[in-house]
């Protein structure tokens, strides 16, 4: 790729905690417009590649480039928005005045500041809660409005880390439509997720990550087709089922149909689950 049009460019990159490998020799880009996503398990190394993409940690070993710079310049951190995981909010002050405090730690001033405090409120929809105290704020409203403070000052690079864990369905959703609408804006957004229909429904390309390394990157298309196994096709047939598999599913149906007729059929497609855990196994693992 170009590195002009990667807007993260990590190559080698590892990461330790003592004795613990975060990160090993991980490398991907992330193409300027796109939402990319990173999918894994907890303690994948999720929270660790995106801090280090956002200057907040320096990686031990390898090459980090953000939108061209190192990300711990300040002029390259400038143009980057992050919403963490764990809320980065304080409680006592307003949604606006949370807002205009972030806005101010980013250099905006005067009338420019408010334009901006009023347009992230009603990116996030909380124009009407925005004098309340964010204590007062639900789950979800409170997870908005941390988005709302990572775009406030109009970043070319928007990090969201886990964005909708905790939050209800309507909220989670209104977070879909942020992201989408950061995209067609013109935004990259680097977006971290273990959850498979997030990765699927908002991502232009997905890395695979676990144990602190990329196992498979694409967009979904290439994931499936690399890694999601054969399709299944069920065919009931004067009440006894056959289980077929395959690479094309409409090819076996069409033969099946050639031998008669069919009672009822159902076709079962490879998923980003089945990618998922393929990939990363089945084996549940808790990691802090």
């Amino acid at each position: 790729m170009d590195a002009s049009a990667s807007a993260i460019t990590l190559a080698g990159v590892g990461k330790r905690y003592g004795e613990r490998v975060a990160l090993d020799a991980l490398s991907l880009q992330v193409r300027r417009g796109e939402v990319f996503g990173l999918l894994g398990p907890n303690g994948a190394g999720k929270t660790t590649t995106m801090h280090i993409a956002a200057g907040l940690l320096a990686a031990d070993c390898g090459s980090v480039r953000v939108l061209g710079g190192d990300p711990r310049d300040p002029k390259v951190r400038q143009r980057c928005g992050i919403a963490p995981q764990k809320l980065s909010l304080y409680e006592d002050l307003s949604g606006r005045e949370n807002l205009d405090f972030f806005a101010q730690t980013f250099g905006l001033r005067g009338a420019h500041r408010r334009e901006r405090v009023a347009a992230a409120l009603r990116f996030v929809a909380l124009e009407d809660r925005q004098h309340d105290r964010v204590a007062t704020y639900s789950g979800g409203m409170q997870r908005r409005l941390n988005i709302a403070a990572a775009i406030v000052h109009e970043p070319a690079l928007v990090l969201l880390d886990e964005p909708t864990v905790g939050v209800d369905p309507q909220s989670r959703n209104a977070i879909f439509d942020n992201v989408l609408a950061l995209k067609h804006a013109g935004h990259t957004v680097l977006y971290t997720t273990h959850y498979m229909e997030e990765a699927e429904r908002l991502c232009d390309r997905i890395a695979i990550v676990d144990q602190g390394r990329v196992l498979a990157m694409g967009t979904l298309d290439d994931l499936l087709r690399a890694h999601g196994g054969d399709a299944r096709l069920s065919v009931e047939r004067a009440g006894h089922n056959e289980f077929l598999h395959g690479d094309d599913p409409l090819q076996l149906l069409a033969a099946e149909l050639a031998k008669g007729p069919v009672d009822a059929f159902q076709l079962r497609r490879p998923s980003l689950e089945q990618v998922f855990l393929a990939l990363t196994g089945r084996q549940l693992r808790d990691e802090a």
